[in-house]
């Protein structure tokens, strides 16, 4: 299969069907914090909760946690938005156009640039030449150094989630981030509340300690965890309503520049259309041939690009 010679450093699974970044460990720390901190809440404060409060407790906290998991391993095992490198006779194409002859090596000539310029709603858009992939990237497109691979769309790569977040996945990673956001305040709000009803009836923190000390651990968990996670919420939120990646603000590619504010091409005019845009609009196909059969005319072009320029 095709996913066996793939030229990026991703991991596949399951036959090509799932696919992951090279180093996972972070994500599945991420898996395994989650669902140790969930599973102490489910076993000895939800008893105690659904008894002296009402049963709706567990089964908010079993779909908080359901729904968080599910956007993870969405988000962690799909593919971002790929975008396949060029073919051997494609990129010797390109090479051809943009190589400096050695007749022409001097100091006055100007080799052609490395970079096309698009237009985007009547904005001007430079296309970087990826020298990995030997393509002109997209808009929004970026090479990821750690999984060797051009993202549409690129966001940023998360260790988090043990993937790159790009144009096929944000809308997983977001609610992913969201709804851990909602999970962590709900589980520290219980927790806290346990704690606060088993001090009133012992008046001393240290039996309830005793009583519960798996509840004291679950609350300084979420309490340390829950700051960033919502302002990380936060954040992706305002990225979203204004059709913006992580990627494109640090660089500050829409920020001010000269007393004159950069309209940001991409965005759909309102907050509404950015979010609906982003979250709830088609999800482009994958451009990778994961599962196809390999030929012995696909895999001679794939050696014979490799050995020309790697």
């Amino acid at each position: 299969k095709k996913w066996e010679i793939f030229a990026g450093r991703n991991k596949f699974y399951c036959d090509g069907y799932l696919m992951t970044a090279p180093n996972s460990g972070v994500f599945y720390f991420t898996v395994i914090l989650i669902t140790a901190t969930c599973g102490l809440f489910f076993v000895f404060d939800c008893p105690f909760l659904a008894q002296r409060i009402t049963p709706a407790i567990p089964i908010i906290g079993g779909i908080l946690f359901v729904f968080t998991l599910s956007a993870l391993f969405r988000t962690a095992f799909s593919d971002p938005g790929i975008i396949p490198r060029a073919s051997q006779d494609e990129a010797a194409y390109i090479e051809k156009q943009i190589e400096v002859p050695n007749s022409l090596n001097s100091p006055t000539y100007r080799p052609p640039p490395r970079t096309k310029e698009v237009f985007v709603k009547g904005q001007t858009v430079k296309l970087k030449y990826c020298f990995t992939c030997k393509i002109f990237r997209p808009p929004r497109a970026s090479h990821c150094s750690l999984c060797d691979n051009c993202v549409d769309r690129f966001d940023h790569h998360c260790p988090w989630v043990g993937n790159c977040v790009g144009k096929r996945n944000y809308r997983f990673f977001y609610m992913f981030i969201v709804s851990l956001a909602f999970l962590a305040v709900f589980i520290f709000s219980c927790t806290t509340t346990h704690i606060v009803m088993l001090l009133k009836e012992d008046n001393q923190f240290i039996d309830v300690l005793k009583r519960t000390p798996s509840s004291v651990i679950i609350a300084v968990i979420c309490f340390c965890s829950v700051w960033s996670v919502i302002g990380l919420a936060g954040f992706h939120t305002y990225l979203t309503t204004s059709d913006q990646t992580t990627n494109e603000d640090i660089k500050g590619s829409f920020s001010s520049k000269g007393g004159q504010q950069a309209i940001n091409p991409y965005s759909q005019g309102n907050i509404c259309l950015n979010c609906f845009h982003i979250l709830c609009g088609p999800i482009t196909p994958s451009l990778i041939d994961r599962r196809g059969v390999v030929t012995d005319e696909y895999r001679t072009q794939m050696q014979s690009s490799t050995d020309k320029y790697n």
